[in-house]
């Protein structure tokens, strides 16, 4: 059997615990380089919620810059709509404000929320055509009596073919098809879709305003 020298021995066991400790440094250094890599995951990670969070804030931001500091939406319907009228009056040098009745006005307004959203309307076909019975109570009643008669001399103004009659709780609505207004579309309009045919209603209100027109 071959016999080292001791000094041999020495070397080898040196070399062998410098291979040992240099092994045991680089896993160690792979380890700390592995957590402190985490580390900065988790810090890049921390900053990124936080951009985030600050980029929500600016678009939450951005969308409230676009919100003007001036409210423009008047609340309710009819108010909206006198106040249209009033500013279109006061813009005109020629409105003779001893004609101007703003009172009639609103009281137009308030009867087309009778007839809109309290009237009865019960729906039939007819020969060729349909009829609506509009019927209700009280202040809706005198709503439709007004405005029903009133909307069908408009209709035939702009060639629809109707009429209206006089009941004892409201008015019978009568309309024609013809080809341009067929019975199929008709039917589908109802009481309400043919009461908002026609442009006048807009510019009545304006005359109804300045005097120069009684619904």
């Amino acid at each position: 059997m071959t016999r080292f020298p001791w000094k041999t021995a020495l070397t080898v066991s040196t070399l062998l615990a410098a291979t040992v400790y240099a092994s045991a440094q680089m896993s160690s250094g792979r380890m700390n380089g592995h957590m402190q890599q985490g580390g900065t995951m988790d810090q890049m990670h921390q900053q990124m919620m936080q951009r985030g969070g600050m980029g929500n804030r600016g678009m939450m931001h951005g969308a409230q810059a676009g919100v003007t500091s001036t409210p423009t939406m008047p609340g309710q319907d009819a108010f909206g709509a006198i106040q249209e009228i009033v500013q279109l009056l006061q813009a005109d040098a020629k409105t003779d404000w001893a004609k101007v009745n703003i009172e009639a006005l609103r009281q137009h307004l308030i009867d087309m929320n009778e007839v809109t959203l309290h009237a009865a309307a019960t729906q039939r076909d007819v020969d060729n055509g349909i009829e609506i019975k509009v019927t209700g109570e009280g202040r809706t009643l005198e709503a439709i009596k007004r405005m029903v008669p009133a909307h069908v001399s408009e209709l035939r103004e702009i060639g629809w073919n109707a009429k209206s009659d006089d009941l004892q709780n409201g008015v019978t609505l009568t309309v024609i098809a013809s080809e341009t207004q067929p019975l199929t579309k008709l039917r589908a309009l109802g009481f309400m879709g043919i009461m908002v045919q026609g442009g006048h209603h807009q510019q009545h209100h304006l005359m109804i305003a300045a005097g120069q027109f009684v619904h």
